[in-house]
């Protein structure tokens, strides 16, 4: 059994550490928890992939972490030549930014639509299934009572998820991504199921 664990972003200097790249952000924080106790290797490109790339253990099952260095809405063609069937496909994590879920909050699930996310619909529209794991990661901001502050119209979707994260909502991320590299082990280790029940957020 080998998983992949895909990150979704943009690639380029002008995305780093925006709203839409929370994929990758809480991957590269991902690959630093599991490099303590198992080495990964340096991040590669692959050009079949059109991807980077890193490869380690967890739980002794060999991982493979993925950042498309394509588009957002193009991230399936770096996922479509390592999910060759359905089989495969339930080894598959997707990390994504949400609208509908707060900085802070996350949500696992499993054989989902794609929610009008275009990175997710990109892999489901390449692989022909939604059979597989997604971490969806708050971006949305609060109002001081915690009633979510979802951007409405395209022109303020758009502004808000490009935008940068705050250092304080950066340090939540951190806390987040520790959380799931525990819920990625126990998923590997016991199961699908046991970890989307004592890990939700």
């Amino acid at each position: 059994m080998s998983y992949i664990i895909v990150g979704l972003g943009n690639p380029g200097e002008e995305y780093e550490d925006t709203r839409h790249n929370m994929g990758r952000i809480v991957l590269e924080n991902m690959r630093k928890i599991f490099s303590k106790d198992a080495d990964f290797s340096d991040w590669e490109f692959d050009k079949k992939l059109r991807a980077l790339f890193s490869e380690g253990k967890v739980a002794k099952q060999k991982i493979m972490l993925i950042e498309p260095d394509n588009y957002m809405n193009n991230s399936g063609g770096s996922v479509k030549p390592l999910i060759t069937s359905k089989k495969k496909a339930e080894e598959l994590i997707v990390i994504h930014d949400d609208l509908d879920l707060p900085i802070g909050k996350y949500k696992i699930t499993f054989n989902r639509g794609s929610g009008g996310h275009k990175g997710v619909e990109s892999i489901i529209k390449n692989i022909k299934t939604e059979g597989f794991v997604r971490f969806r990661m708050g971006i949305s901001p609060v109002t001081p009572s915690g009633k979510l502050k979802k951007p409405s119209g395209e022109e303020a979707v758009t502004k808000m998820i490009m935008g940068k994260f705050k250092e304080s909502e950066m340090a939540e991320i951190k806390k987040m991504s520790k959380r799931l590299a525990e819920a990625t082990e126990m998923m590997i280790a016991e199961g699908r199921d046991k970890a989307m029940s004592l890990f939700s957020c």
